[in-house]
């Protein structure tokens, strides 16, 4: 798809079911960590089939209307900051870095950054107390316990971001959209 017609009308799309899901942390309770990765990755697509470019301006474009409508802060700012972009990086990464450790540390790095820089963001910026705060006395440590665990999600994610682009380019694209897999 070449014509920039189709790349407004699948990137406006694509922006909107982004942003549907989003909106759905006001609805469904405890959501505010599920919805942001769905919404991450319906960018799966977008990058597959219009490039990451395009993938990155509809990120932009979630990111921002996210922040500013969307009932959850905390889910904008997981959007923004952890789930939004991965998807459309994470094949850049997956083509340049080499070899394998080298790229594991990249992205564990990628991310235990962008995870402090939303912490901070959470606490200074939208003004959210200091989450420590409310561990009490396991807060000395919480914060690290809390960031294990996320990193171990975050090789999760990263494996299901994998295969569900291995699925959409093998599977998906070549039955429903009738064209070949790469």
């Amino acid at each position: 798809m070449k014509h920039k017609s189709s790349q407004v009308a699948i990137g406006g799309m694509a922006s909107g079911l982004c942003l549907l899901l989003m909106f759905l942390t006001g609805m469904i309770p405890f959501s505010d960590y599920v919805c942001p990765t769905f919404a991450g990755l319906v960018l799966i697509a977008v990058a597959e089939e219009l490039g990451r470019g395009t993938a990155l301006i509809v990120y932009g474009a979630v990111s921002l209307l996210g922040l500013l409508l969307t009932p959850s802060k905390e889910a904008a700012i997981l959007f923004i900051f952890i789930f939004g972009y991965y998807p459309t990086i994470r094949g850049a990464l997956e083509e340049k870095v080499r070899p394998m450790p080298l790229r594991w540390l990249v992205k564990l790095l990628i991310f235990n950054t962008m995870v402090v820089l939303a912490y901070v963001v959470v606490v200074n910026v939208l003004g959210i107390p200091d989450i420590m705060e409310e561990f009490g006395s396991f807060g000395q440590y919480s914060a690290l316990v809390l960031l294990a665990f996320g990193n171990i999600f975050f090789v999760i994610y990263d494996y299901t971001v994998g295969n569900l682009t291995a699925v959409y380019r093998d599977y998906f694209a070549p039955k429903f959209l009738r064209r070949g897999g790469r």
